[in-house]
């Protein structure tokens, strides 16, 4: 029901609990009953549900964009960007509220838990802008694996793209492929490293290219079918 855009899965639970709902001509009261979309008739106060279409967004999300659908505190959320898409989509994964880029938005659960599965093995790549110089041996253990609290990062590709006298900043590029939060920020904090910015610039084969910060794109049947490889 929340994912044809009835009301959201709160509010689905009330209606179903009050009798709203029925399955095949029979009155459903329970939130848990598992239902066949591409069988089952379903009926909301008289009106037949139909399968939404499957969805798929390319996001470039801006810094300060909160990745969730509402915000109790009345923030701007990525939904703020969809606002003329009828369908009920999400996210796929979370960005924190300071890092922006890449984020793919679909109302594909079966992709969105492929993708986001931790054995999946799905490379992110950030930018990294540092405010003055890093050390290559700190470059070095960043590739080997950070001893968070959550446990031993993975090994990443880390790259370093350069020193900027003018603005003192210096920027690297991590690949990871684990989905721990805030993982990109915690790895560089453990050194006592404060990241001046954060974006994602690639997820999987995806990249930003011709997507501006704020706008989306869909993403291609052939996209699509890549990414259910990972399967």
């Amino acid at each position: 029901m929340s994912n044809c855009g009835v009301a959201s899965r709160r509010a689905s639970e009330e209606m179903i609990a009050a009798g709203r709902v029925r399955v095949n001509g029979v009155i459903v009261r329970t939130a848990g009953v598992k239902v066949n979309p591409d069988k089952d008739v379903i009926v909301v106060d008289g009106r037949r549900l139909e399968k939404p279409l499957k969805q798929y967004y390319l996001f470039n999300k801006p810094k300060g964009v909160i990745t969730t659908a509402k915000d109790e505190r009345d923030r701007t959320t990525v939904m703020s960007y969809f606002k003329n898409v009828k369908d009920r989509i999400y996210p796929v994964g979370r960005l924190d509220q300071n890092t922006e880029g890449l984020l793919i938005m679909t109302n594909d659960g079966d992709l969105a838990n492929i993708l986001m599965h931790p054995s999946k093995l799905v490379d992110k790549t950030y930018e990294v802008r540092i405010k003055g110089r890093i050390a290559d041996m700190t470059l070095e253990k960043l590739a080997r694996g950070v001893a968070l609290k959550d446990g031993m990062t993975a090994p990443a590709v880390v790259v370093y793209n350069g020193y900027d006298v003018k603005t003192d900043m210096t920027e690297v590029e991590i690949t990871i492929h684990e989905g721990r939060n805030r993982q990109g920020r915690r790895m560089f904090e453990y050194f006592g490293i404060r990241i001046h910015n954060l974006r994602r610039t690639q997820y999987a084969f995806l990249t930003l290219s011709g997507v501006k910060r704020g706008s989306y794109r869909k993403l291609t049947r052939e996209e699509i079918a890549e990414l259910y490889k990972y399967k």
